[in-house]
This record gives C-alpha cells, sequence and structure tokens, in this order.
C-alpha cells in the first residue's frame, strides 16, 4: 500500500517544487524587473529582492522582463558633420544615460535595448549636426564645445524622455578634420608659414643693411676724425720741431750748421747705389776739407770764408 502511494508522493512533490521554482524571481541591484501577465504590465520591482508571481510562464499567464538598471554608454563614432562655410569634421561622441521608467521603456521599444539606442543614436546624429553647422570652422574647436555639448544633450531628452530614458551626460570624444580638408588645411599653414617666413627674411635684411649702413658711416666718421686729429697733432709736432731747430740756430748757428750738413751726409749716402757727381770744392763737401767748415777758393788763393749752406730738412721721423 505505501509502495502504491510512493509515485504518487513524489510526482506530488515534483509539481509542487516546480509550481514554487516557477513562482520565484530574483531581482538584483543592477536590474529592475517587470511582471507581465498575457503582455500587458502587472507590476515593476525597481528594488532588489526575491519576488513571487503565478507559475505559468509557460503559458504567457506571468512573464518577468528585465532591464538594465545602472547607467549605460552608447558610443557614436565617424560622424561626418559639416560646419558653417564649408568645412567638414569628423567626430566621436558619446551618450551616457539610464533606464528610468521601465514602464515607459517597454511600451516604446518592447523593452528592447538595440531599438532604444537606435533611436538615441539617431537624435545624436541629428543633434551634432546641427550645433556644428551652427559654429565656423574655428569654433568648432574652441571653448565652445561645453555649450555645444549642453545644447545636444537638451535635443537628446525630448527624444529619451518618450522612451523612459534619462541622458545623464553627453561627451564629444574626438573632432578632426576629413582626409581632403587635413590636406588642404596644411597646405594653407604651409603657405602661411612660408609667407611668415619670407616676410621675417625680408624684415631681417632691411635690417641688416641699415645696420651695415650705420656701421659705415661711424667708421669714416671715427676714420675722418682720426685722420683730422692725426694732421692736428703732427702740424704742432712740426711747429713745435721747426721752433725747437730755430732756439738752436740762434744759440750757435755754426754747430746747427755742422749738424745739418751732417743729417744731409747720412740721408744722401743711405743708399748701397749711391753714387754723387759733385765738385770736390762744392759747399756740400766743405766739411770734408776742413773740420771748421772753410774751403780755399783756387781763384785767390787764400781761404775762403764758408758760406751758410741752405739748412737741409731732417729725414721725416716715422710717426706712430
Amino acid at each position: 500500500m505505501i509502495s502504491n502511494k510512493l509515485p504518487a508522493f513524489l510526482i506530488g512533490l515534483a509539481v509542487l517544487l516546480f509550481l514554487v521554482y516557477s513562482s520565484v524571481f530574483v531581482v538584483n541591484e543592477r536590474q529592475q524587473a517587470l511582471v507581465l501577465r498575457f503582455g500587458e504590465i502587472q507590476s515593476v520591482k525597481n528594488e532588489p529582492g526575491i519576488y513571487f508571481k503565478l507559475p505559468f510562464a509557460f503559458a504567457d499567464a506571468d512573464r518577468v522582463q528585465y532591464i538594465e538598471d545602472r547607467a549605460l554608454r552608447l558610443d557614436l563614432d565617424n560622424i561626418r558633420v559639416q560646419v558653417r562655410g564649408g568645412a567638414f569634421y569628423e567626430v566621436d561622441a558619446f551618450v551616457i544615460y539610464r533606464i528610468e521608467n521601465p514602464q515607459r521603456f517597454r511600451e516604446a521599444v518592447s523593452g528592447d535595448r538595440v531599438s532604444a539606442e537606435s533611436r538615441i543614436s539617431t537624435r545624436l546624429d541629428a543633434g551634432l549636426r546641427r550645433v556644428y553647422g551652427l559654429r565656423s570652422f574655428t569654433e568648432a574647436l574652441s571653448e565652445e564645445r561645453a555649450s555645444m555639448m549642453t545644447e545636444v544633450k537638451r535635443d537628446l531628452d525630448v527624444a529619451a524622455e518618450t522612451l523612459g530614458v534619462k541622458i545623464q551626460d553627453v561627451r564629444i570624444r574626438r573632432t578632426d578634420l576629413t582626409q581632403e580638408v587635413s590636406q588642404q588645411t596644411f597646405a594653407r599653414m604651409r603657405a602661411e608659414r612660408l609667407a611668415e617666413a619670407e616676410l621675417i627674411r625680408a624684415r631681417g635684411s632691411e635690417e641688416g643693411q641699415r645696420r651695415r649702413a650705420i656701421a659705415d658711416r661711424q667708421v669714416v666718421e671715427f676714420v675722418s676724425e682720426a685722420q683730422r686729429d692725426s694732421e692736428i697733432i703732427r702740424g704742432q709736432g712740426d711747429a713745435e720741431r721747426n721752433r725747437i731747430f730755430g732756439e738752436a740756430f740762434q744759440r750757435d748757428p755754426s754747430f746747427f750748421q755742422f749738424y745739418r750738413s751732417m743729417r744731409a751726409y747720412v740721408a744722401s749716402m743711405a743708399g748701397k747705389d749711391t753714387t754723387l757727381v759733385l765738385s770736390p770744392d762744392s759747399q756740400f763737401f766743405r766739411f770734408f776739407n776742413s773740420s771748421d767748415g772753410v774751403v780755399t777758393s783756387p781763384a785767390a788763393g787764400r781761404p775762403a770764408p764758408a758760406q751758410p749752406t741752405p739748412a737741409q730738412p731732417a729725414p721725416a721721423q716715422p710717426t706712430n
């Protein structure tokens, strides 16, 4: 009798365990759950814990749909946008969002995250094109990026609200020129730098010529002043020399004549091949014939007084 009841008991226990297992579901801290009965939302579970439902999910009586309850990131890469003026940029951006209303999220996209992100991406693309189209080439890379992200977020908030999603942040990761625009920009910048270099070289050459002209003028002035001073000093020296010679001549005319004659002898015979054709009784050699300079006249047969000879100029002394 007992052996006949045991299979029925085990079957009943298995059915009970199955019903209990089918009636229990767990929501963790990263999830929120929707309890659906025949496709309609019966309840929303936002807090983590253990919950119960009808155990007939196989018949679509009570079914649980889990939805993310954490910050999610959506990336949008290589968006080609045009700025005011016709230039193009390639932009990478991302959105941080969170599903705050799971019931509306279920009603809008049937709880499908891929469909929701597709709608957000479309609106993000349109928002980026709009805010970049209002800026010029340089403004798109300036400090206005913060206000641009704020404008894009404002555009996304409207679409996200209909999905039960809260946009937490919008960021632009990269803004680069397209390949063709990069080449054009590089060529323009290269031409500008070459023109600037030529201008700097021209200014440097002009400044160099100006300074060389000033230096040449100063050299001429310095040389002229030095020559003038040297002529003045030389003239003063010659005057002083003549004054000294005059005083010496006045003190002892005969010695002065002898000194000047000796200087004339030295100057005339300084060269190795010097040849003098003079009469032996010439006044030039009067001190060779007599130490007192008296020359004997051949016509009278008596000594004739020595006549003073013109003073011979002393050799010029080297000047510094």
